[in-house]
């Protein structure tokens, strides 16, 4: 099949305009940039419908394993010029493959908690991360991707102001978005399932007085963080909500969310190494 040479070509500009939220939720599709992303996408059993291919770029051991492996993907595969393909990447990767996808639909009933640690000897128990109201994408992936390292069992985006699939929040993952169990609610709905779950309940706020050392989250564990600009929703308190802070020595008053979930999310996994979890 010859390579597609316009950009005015239809199937290009569907895809390009999947860029914005609006057109993926109108066409159910989400864009996966790279080779490692789509890799991890293919791998988790998300429906990839085509992939775009620019031989001259694909140099990389990452093209070429995502090469081998588009056949079991069942989509169609379309090759593309250079200058094609440029029009598709999504800011200035370019790797030489962009997939189209279904947009997963999970929920939180649907959630497959992922129970950590390799020991038989002792329980272990899920450890959810909630994030509420945060607004941009790359702190959305960089928050996935210190979750995936830490063990993290599940994400939840409350009331998010990004969609979750978000192509820049799937480049900060560095596809681990697929790897884990992951779901959008309102924070209504994430605060129920929460309870009705036996999670014990961390909301991280600048103005708690309890240091985030000195709490337990060895049992069934949610870790619920804010925006930047907002903070947590006065929905996250009462008697089974705890409050923690990190100390801030400096002149800043609060951590970007990413840098403040991977404090929380390591912290847990120190306190639960006892119970078999990142052993």
């Amino acid at each position: 099949m010859s390579p597609i040479t316009s950009i005015q070509n239809p199937r290009v500009k569907n895809a390009v305009r999947l860029r914005d939220r609006r057109h993926r939720e109108k066409q159910g599709r989400i864009l996966i940039d790279g080779s490692r992303e789509l890799l991890r996408a293919i791998d988790a059993g998300v429906k990839l419908l085509e992939t775009f291919v620019c031989r001259p770029l694909r140099e990389n051991e990452d093209s070429q394993r995502l090469l081998a492996a588009l056949p079991r993907s069942g989509g169609e595969v379309l090759e593309v010029s250079e200058a094609v393909f440029e029009k598709l990447a999504f800011g200035r990767r370019t790797e030489g493959v962009l997939g189209v996808a279904e947009t997963p639909r999970n929920t939180l009933d649907s959630l497959s908690l992922r129970w950590g640690g390799s020991s038989t000897a002792a329980p272990t128990f899920p450890l959810v991360a909630v994030l509420e109201g945060v607004e941009k994408p790359g702190n959305v992936g960089a928050v996935l991707r210190s979750a995936d390292a830490a063990g993290v069992s599940a994400l939840i985006t409350a009331d998010p102001r990004t969609d979750l699939y978000n192509p820049n929040a799937i480049r900060a993952s560095l596809g681990t978005i697929f790897t884990m169990p992951v779901c959008e609610a309102t924070s209504d709905d994430a605060l129920a399932w929460l309870r009705k779950n036996g999670f014990r309940i961390f909301a991280a706020r600048v103005d708690s007085a309890v240091d985030y050392t000195e709490e337990d989250y060895r049992g069934p564990t949610a870790i619920v963080l804010g925006s930047e600009a907002e903070g947590l929703s006065s929905l996250w308190t009462g008697d089974d909500v705890r409050a923690v802070r990190l100390p801030m020595l400096g002149a800043a008053d609060s951590l970007n969310v990413s840098a403040a979930a991977a404090v929380l999310f390591y912290e847990a996994l120190r306190q639960r190494k006892g119970l078999g979890i990142g052993d």
